[in-house]
């Protein structure tokens, strides 16, 4: 292992992802002195970003003295947090162990434009953070989940069918305004990340619940229809953020179904909580949106019940295209239409057209986080990002007065 490949933000991710917790496990990983070894650690802790933890049991029969466990201080920042859906957003403060301290829902309608939007998510953020009884200091950063394709390099929405005023905007240096103007002066240093919210989904499900799957696929069925998908614990995104976009795959049979988009037959016109509230509409059912579609299914409304388990017959007629060229482990169904007869339509066409290979070791459930799963998602983006080694890195050497991470000891 190189120098850079052993610096104090590498021996911090071997460290947070368990695979050497000690100074000695340290040292047989990355093949660095013990002197060496320690001055990155002497680092890490002079940061607050380690602690000891209880002490572990000496390999052998040597009768040693126990090693003290490293552990990454999970306390020593908080990030902030916001899951913005078409007409409601969840935002939190948590711990970088993505702990809530503090949370609140409310109505957040999308349509409004950004520049509205965001600045009254800068104001929720002040008051959750009193709420939380944090310092603004502590905040190392600000994750955001948008229902939209989000271009990762540049934070930028692009083109997405459902955020009227938001196509290009300039998300992050607004937010950071926001910041800045209610919470703290210094709040335009504060990073902002923004991703799309079924991207952040499948981050925060496959982490909290399968976190052996190699291959993991969400679809988000509400306003809209997204997927995310997870390949080796990484996001996959494409080359500019479309990846997932599954709702604007043409059915052949809906010519006249218009989307969002402008385009006629996509399965979002068809399929999703949009659509199944306008059908239910016509049908003398007042329902205005996805939610109130959710309303209804929790109610066991008969004809919600039906228009459901339809729509996810239609999703899973896409899905075995998906399902077969991806081969995901696990497929998580999540959003205002995750239920028991969205689920059964998705199962019912998935089973019955795709191959058995494609299907033999497949899981299809529904999601194990809920409404939460994008705030979490949001927040394990900003941490991931924050404390990646070459971020860390950069992070130490620009604390006043440090030396160089990579100085010898």
């Amino acid at each position: 292992m190189n120098a850079n490949q052993a610096s104090a933000g590498h021996l911090l991710r071997l460290i947070r992802e368990g695979t050497a917790t000690t100074r000695g496990a340290l040292q047989r990983a990355t093949g660095l002195s013990r002197s060496t070894v320690g001055h990155r650690l002497d680092q890490l802790f002079a940061a607050g970003w380690l602690r000891e933890g209880a002490a572990e049991p000496v390999e052998g029969s040597t009768g040693g003295r126990p090693s003290a466990r490293l552990e990454f201080d999970a306390q020593h920042a908080v990030v902030l947090a916001a899951d913005l859906g078409t007409r409601h957003a969840r935002a939190a403060v948590l711990d970088l162990a993505g702990t809530v301290l503090a949370e609140r829902s409310g109505e957040l309608v999308i349509s409004d434009g950004p520049d509205s939007v965001l600045d009254r998510l800068g104001q929720w953020f002040a008051t959750l953070l009193e709420q939380a009884e944090t310092a603004p200091a502590r905040v190392c950063g600000i994750g955001l989940s948008v229902p939209g394709p989000v271009d990762w390099e540049s934070g930028l929405v692009i083109q997405p069918p459902i955020m009227p005023g938001w196509d290009g905007y300039p998300i992050r240096d607004r937010m950071r305004r926001a910041y800045a103007e209610h919470v703290s002066a210094d709040g335009d240093t504060v990073p902002v990340l923004v991703d799309n919210d079924a991207n952040l989904m499948a981050y925060a499900e496959q982490r909290d619940g399968h976190p052996d799957c190699s291959a993991f696929l969400l679809v988000k069925v509400s306003t809209g229809i997204g997927a995310g998908v997870v390949v080796g614990g990484r996001m996959y995104r494409g080359i500019d953020g479309g990846a997932g976009d599954i709702g604007h795959i043409r059915l052949h049979d809906c010519p006249d179904a218009l989307c969002m988009c402008g385009s006629y037959g996509c399965l979002a016109a068809v399929a999703s909580g949009r659509a199944l509230a306008q059908q239910l509409a016509e049908a003398g059912i007042p329902t205005a949106s996805g939610s109130d579609v959710r309303e209804h299914l929790a109610a066991g409304q008969p004809d919600a019940v039906r228009l459901s388990r339809e729509a996810g017959r239609r999703v899973g007629e896409v899905l075995v295209t998906v399902v077969t060229l991806l081969n995901p482990g696990v497929l998580v169904i999540a959003g205002d239409l995750a239920g028991t007869p969205f689920l059964t339509g998705v199962r019912e066409l998935l089973y019955q057209r795709a191959m058995p290979r494609t299907t033999a070791h497949l899981q299809v459930v529904t999601s194990r986080l809920g409404d939460r799963a994008g705030l979490l998602g949001a927040a394990a983006m900003v941490v991931e990002d924050r404390y990646a080694p070459d971020r860390a890195d950069a992070r130490l050497a620009a604390l006043p007065g440090w030396p160089s991470v990579l100085a010898a000891p």
